[in-house]
């Protein structure tokens, strides 16, 4: 048995979290700190250079030899230049150990080398990293020691954002300002601030680092290029909640400590839909927060998988015809008081504010539908979103009976006079306790859902950042709140004027809600007739960062310029055509160097097999190894011909101009011919001998962990 570990002891042991800055900084100093965090106030340099010193205290303590502004450019991962607390010797040849309040606030990574879609030149290299003192410093522990690592925002010289963080603080700002205003409607003047709370729900697959490393195309681009599926794959949904394997349940074991360890309240662990599929909860924070910690969270689920001898696969579809790998991003606002804005009541026909939230929420996704889709928008993604497995690709609300009752009373009578009530589930059994069920089932198929007391969208994938969506969620709702509280304030009635806006926003947004099965065809009809957009890939949906309706709403609320919107526009076609590239080029370079060979060593085997039974005997049946000899060499040359055409149209790249342009040639030409090089190379997979197959099969990755 392994030690178990003190969680209450334990949980937040390398963060410099709120007990810590308590215990060590003076009081004066720790309470103009707090006014930072908490309402925004101006930081001071003396102030940072005392709150320097102890941090850099606490993290050699703690073992930490480096520091590091760490930050999350657009790259789709963290990025981290270490500094050593050393300064220059001294005459007696000792150093000094030295942090201080400029090196905390302010540091200055070279910005040429990361994505900025045009907003800097390739000479221009200066860029800066500023202190988020709103998500704690933290001691981080690997092979390189201790590192005291410090959120940050990272931005260009000229004051563009480069990152995830900076906008997604900016929302947040945004959405607290208007929340505010409309909550101080409704009588609440003791809540000094609204925060958008989330959890991200993040899916994983776990395979063997020997079988990883046999397989050219998850080393290069995480998922699998060629494979046939076993005779089993999911549809026995044993593996859903099943028992966790001991492999896994050991793994899972240093997961949560590290986590734990790191102020990441990992929570919820349990097996996924998919062999070899799992999924790791935790429970809610401030939306920044959020998104570091799930940051921290995908680290560890592959160091530490690294140390299990196996492979943390995130991206979100690394196996055809199996579920792929997404999260589930839960959003709800809260107060500083400890309010949530999306808590319903027991009667919320009746809870008028709760209603108004609602119905602004439902106008904000009707309009921007679009920008929620782009939220998601990843290569890997287009593999999953429709795939019936995941919400589709058509934005839509799901609000359950209860509501949804409510909003056609509205609707139809202008009032709304009663809720649908749980019911008692009586299970039958007199041995099992009845008890009240909830008002609303749940609906997986929705991308949007509201679940009791929030919104989970569903849409997301497994490698991206949680920023992107956070921050279009924020915007928007922003955005329906002040346009509301525009209304509202100027009214001589208040209580008749946000009855006829609620009503106004329910009948108006009436079409984004949809209670029914996501997955069936007759949705995507539907969805059409109702003027709903439909954007099954990410080439389809980047438009949407840069229509006028986008501008206005990010520059309104100073959460993105105009300019930094085509910015990330650029960068996100960028990306989707060098994935394309990449994963083109693998397949060509797995076909040739290793199926086609590996073919060919089969049907030489074969003719050997078949000339050397016909010696033995001219009345001896040969016809089965005929018939395969007949299939590997017509399969073996639509391969060497799928292979051809692949190669034409990746030569051709370069040629195409960058941007959108060349994301549609990827999205249209190089994408189609892929699929057809892998159609002949999985039917192969299904003839060839297993021993001269060149890789692990589906079956050896996804069901011997």
């Amino acid at each position: 048995m392994g030690e178990y570990i003190n969680v209450v002891e334990t949980f937040g042991c390398d963060v410099f979290n709120d007990s810590v800055m308590q215990a060590r900084l003076p009081k004066k100093v720790y309470r103009d700190l707090k006014k930072t965090i908490e309402e925004g106030k101006e930081l001071t340099m003396e102030i940072a250079d005392v709150v320097a010193h102890e941090m850099k205290e606490w993290a050699i303590e703690k073992g930490a030899t480096h520091y590091s502004h760490w930050f999350q450019p657009l790259t789709g991962v963290t990025a981290e230049k270490h500094d050593a607390f050393i300064t220059a010797p001294m005459d007696n040849g000792k150093v000094l150990m030295s942090f201080s309040g400029k090196e905390l606030i302010k540091g200055e990574p070279d910005a040429s080398s990361f994505p900025s879609g045009g907003l800097r030149a390739t000479f221009e290299a200066r860029g800066y990293t500023t202190w988020d003192c709103t998500s704690p410093a933290f001691v981080r522990h690997d092979a390189a020691g201790g590192t005291l690592c410090i959120p940050t925002a990272f931005c260009s010289y000229t004051g563009e954002a480069l990152d995830q963080k900076t906008p997604l603080l900016r929302s947040m700002q945004a959405i607290n300002t208007q929340a505010l205003r409309l909550i101080r409607l409704f009588g609440n003047t003791t809540s000094k601030k609204v925060t958008p709370s989330v959890g991200a729900e993040q899916e994983y697959f776990l395979i063997d680092k020997e079988k990883w490393m046999q397989r050219k195309d998850l080393i290069y681009t995480g998922r699998t290029l060629f494979g046939a599926m076993p005779p089993k794959g999911q549809e026995m949904d044993d593996h859903y909640l099943g028992t966790i394997r001991q492999r896994i349940s050991a793994y899972m074991k240093e997961v949560n400590e590290e986590c734990w360890k790191l102020g990441v309240a990992a929570k919820t662990q349990h097996n996924e839909v998919a062999p070899a599929q799992h999924e790791l909860a935790p429970i809610y924070a401030p939306a920044n927060i959020a998104a570091d910690h799930n940051q921290i969270m995908m680290r560890i689920l592959k160091k530490v998988a690294s140390r299990h001898g196996m492979r943390c696969l995130l991206h979100e579809k690394p196996f055809v015809g199996v579920n792929g790998s997404g999260k589930h991003n839960n959003w709800s606002l809260t107060t500083d008081d400890g309010i949530n804005l999306l808590e319903p009541g027991k009667t919320p026909h009746e809870n008028i504010q709760f209603l108004l939230v609602l119905t602004c929420i439902l106008k904000a996704v009707d309009i921007h539908a679009d920008l929620l889709r782009e939220s998601a928008a990843d290569v890997g993604n287009d593999h999953r979103l429709g795939g019936n497995e995941a919400p589709p690709a058509i934005v839509s609300v799901f609000l359950g009976e209860q509501l949804e009752d409510v909003l056609e009373q509205l609707i139809n009578t202008g009032t709304a006079t009663h809720s649908i009530k749980g019911q008692k589930l009586e299970t039958g059994v007199k041995t099992l306790p009845d008890f009240m069920k909830d008002a609303t089932d749940r609906n997986r198929t929705s991308p949007f859902a509201f679940t009791g007391n929030k919104f989970e969208f569903r849409m997301v994938g497994a490698r991206d950042s949680i920023s992107q969506c956070n921050v279009v969620m924020n915007t928007i709702v922003a955005e329906a709140f002040k346009e509301a509280c525009d209304r509202l304030e100027a009214a001589d009635d208040f209580d008749l004027a946000v009855h006829d806006l609620i009503k106004e926003y329910a009948s108006a947004h009436q079409r984004i809600v949809f209670n029914g099965n996501g997955y069936a065809p007759e949705w995507a009809e539907e969805a059409a007739k109702r003027g709903l957009p439909n954007l099954p890939s990410m080439v389809d949906a980047i438009p949407a960062l840069t229509t006028e309706k986008s501008v206005k709403l990010f520059e309104t609320f100073g959460v993105f310029t105009k300019a930094e919107l085509e910015s990330r526009a650029e960068i996100q076609y960028e990306i989707y055509a060098k994935a394309i590239n990449i994963e083109a080029k693998t397949m060509i370079d797995i076909a040739t160097k290793q199926i086609i060979p590996a073919v060919i060593k089969y049907t030489i085997v074969l003719a050997e097999s078949i000339n050397q039974v016909r010696s033995a005997g001219t009345d001896i049946d040969v016809s089965v190894q005929m018939d395969l000899l007949k299939r590997s060499s017509v399969l073996l040359r639509e391969t060497n011909e799928a292979m051809g055409a692949l190669k034409e149209q990746v030569e051709k790249i370069a040629s195409v101009p960058e941007g959108r342009e060349r994301a549609v040639f990827c999205r249209e030409q190089v994408f189609r011919d892929m699929n057809a090089l892998r159609k002949p190379v999985d039917e192969l997979e299904m003839i060839v001998d297993k021993e001269m197959w060149p890789m692990p099969s589906y079956g050896d990755l996804i069901f011997e962990v």
